[in-house]
C-alpha cells in the first residue's frame, strides 16, 4: 500500500513540474501522427500560444503600431507581412533572453541589423535560415498548425478548431458586429485550449505554398521552393466554408493584409 500511494505522489510530482515548465500564454501540443488529408505526418512535441500575437505584444517587441484596425490592443495585430512575423519572433526571443530561430544571411539573428529594406524583396526568403532546434520562438509550420486546429491528440474530428458549430469557436463573416477584428480569446477554444484557429483573422505559418505531403514523413516544413508562402484558417470576414481547418491559401511574404495575422510556437523537446 505505501509503494502505492508514493508511485501516485510521484507520478503527480511528475506532471505538476511538467505543467510549470509550460510557458505562460502557450498550450502544450503534445507530438503525435496523424492525417493531414492525403498521407500520414508525424510531430514531434511543441508549444503553441493560445491565441494569436496581440497589437500590444507586436507593439512591444518591435516598437511598431500596426494594424489597418488599430487602437486595440487585445486584438490580433494584423496587416503583417510574413517577414515581418519573422522578424517579430526574433526580437521577441532576444528581449526575454531565448535563442531566436531565424538568421538572415550571415548578418546574425538579431533584425535590427539586417539590410533596412530586407522585408520588401520576396527574393530575400532565400537568405532567412531557420534553427530548428533553438528554443526561440517561431512561425509553426503548415503541418504544425494543422494538427494544433484539429485538437492534437485530442481531436474530435470537428470541422472547425474545437467545433462543428463555427459560431461557437468562430468570428467570421456575419457573427462579428461590426465586421471587424474582435479581441483574441473570447470564443470558444479547441480540444487542447487554443482559440480562434478558425476566425477573428487568419495566421501564417513557416512553409512555402506547394503541395501537401503527399507521404508519411516526420515533422515537413513545407515546399523546398516557390514564391508564396502558406497562411490557414479562416478571418473575421470569411464565410463559414473558409474558416474550416482545412482551408489553406498562398501570399507573397512582403505582402500583409487587414485580415491576416499569425500565432507563435516554441519547441518542447
Amino acid at each position: 500500500m505505501k509503494a502505492t500511494y508514493l508511485f501516485v505522489f510521484f507520478c503527480i510530482a511528475a506532471i505538476m513540474v511538467y505543467a510549470v515548465d509550460v510557458p505562460a500564454g502557450f498550450i502544450l501540443v503534445e507530438g503525435g501522427t496523424f492525417n493531414n488529408g492525403v498521407a500520414e505526418i508525424s510531430l514531434s512535441s511543441f508549444y503553441m500560444g493560445k491565441c494569436e500575437v496581440t497589437q500590444a505584444e507586436y507593439q512591444a517587441s518591435t516598437k511598431i503600431k500596426k494594424s489597418f484596425n488599430a487602437g486595440k490592443p487585445n486584438n490580433p495585430v494584423e496587416g503583417v507581412s510574413w517577414f515581418e512575423a519573422i522578424a517579430y519572433c526574433n526580437l521577441r526571443s532576444l528581449a526575454e533572453g531565448l535563442n531566436p530561430c531565424y538568421t538572415y544571411s550571415n548578418l546574425g539573428n538579431n533584425p535590427q541589423n539586417w539590410p533596412v529594406s530586407w522585408y520588401l524583396n520576396n527574393d530575400n526568403q532565400d537568405k532567412i535560415n531557420c534553427d530548428w532546434t533553438a528554443n526561440g520562438y517561431r512561425l509553426p509550420t503548415e503541418m504544425e498548425w494543422l494538427y494544433a486546429a484539429k485538437g492534437g491528440k485530442q481531436s474530435k474530428g470537428f470541422s472547425y478548431s474545437g467545433s462543428d458549430d463555427w459560431t461557437a469557436v468562430a468570428w467570421f463573416s456575419g457573427s462579428a458586429n461590426p465586421n471587424e477584428t474582435q479581441p483574441v480569446g473570447t470564443k470558444a477554444p479547441n480540444e487542447i485550449g487554443l482559440h480562434d484557429m478558425s476566425g477573428n483573422v487568419a495566421e501564417w505559418c513557416w512553409d512555402r505554398f506547394g503541395s501537401l505531403p503527399a507521404e508519411a514523413s516526420s515533422n515537413p516544413r513545407g515546399a523546398s521552393e516557390g514564391i508564396d508562402r502558406c497562411f490557414r484558417g479562416g478571418s473575421f470576414n470569411s464565410n463559414p466554408d473558409y474558416s474550416t481547418i482545412t482551408i489553406r491559401k498562398p501570399l507573397e511574404p512582403m505582402e500583409g493584409s487587414y485580415n491576416l495575422g499569425f500565432r507563435i510556437c516554441r519547441n518542447a523537446e
